[in-house]
């Protein structure tokens, strides 16, 4: 006769405590995790992640640290530019344009110079008025579209619907330069290869290809309004 199956149960529950106690005499020890090889915790683990996640930060492409560099400076006159308007009796469009530049790329700079520091590369500090203060490892004004000194003391002697038209023609000039560091840094072999790099230059690039199409067009209306007076 087939035994009972509580008589079964009662068996496994005998099995138990042996094995437990086996376990505990140290005659048993538990299997590694799957995946993981014996000796090796999750706080090891984690330590190895990290040392190599390090590594992979300090890896990085010149071509990159360039690009973010020279954008910082190339961001720094925009700011400066921008916060002129005020001041310089600029129209309300050209106002609220520079607000959302100056908003834009403030926070840009803030998080290519995080970028540099966490690599231990120089990093460009700018004032809050968008002037430099410490400017290691670039040539600002090799950047393309950069204004020229003489640019930047016409821009800053004009006023009200001179400076809106001055500000637009040398925007334009100064947005069409970063779209080329743009295009110069994805035709390099290596580089935006970070995630992080690849990002930031294809915002800036989406962004201030949109903004010269809206520049274009207020300069077009500003100059056409002029044309009728």
């Amino acid at each position: 006769m087939r035994p009972s199956c509580p008589r079964r149960l009662t068996a496994v529950f005998l099995v138990v405590p042996v094995v437990a106690a086996c376990a505990a005499a140290g005659g048993i020890r538990p299997a590694p995790e799957a995946g993981r090889p014996a000796g090796e915790s999750a706080a090891d683990l984690e330590a190895l992640y990290r040392a190599r996640m390090d590594s992979a930060a300090m890896n990085v492409s010149k071509a990159d640290v360039d690009f973010m560099t020279g954008m910082i400076f190339h961001h720094a006159q925009a700011l400066v530019m921008s916060a002129w308007a005020p001041g310089h009796g600029a129209g309300p469009s050209v106002r609220t344009l520079t607000s959302r530049i100056i908003n834009a790329q403030k926070d840009e700079i803030a998080t290519m110079q995080r970028w540099l520091r966490d690599r231990g590369q120089p990093v460009p500090e700018v004032a809050a008025s968008g002037h430099m203060v410490l400017s290691p490892g670039a040539d600002g004004m090799r950047m393309p579209g950069m204004l020229t000194p003489k640019q930047m003391s016409e821009l800053e002697a004009a006023g009200g619907t001179d400076f809106d038209r001055l500000f637009l023609t040398y925007m334009i000039q100064h947005h069409q330069g970063a779209v080329t560091m743009v295009r110069d840094l994805f035709g390099t072999d290596g580089a935006a290869q970070d995630d992080l790099v690849f990002k930031i230059a294809s915002d800036i690039q989406v962004d201030q290809i949109t903004e010269i199409s809206r520049m274009r067009r207020m300069l077009d209306a500003l100059q056409a309004s002029r044309s009728h007076r």
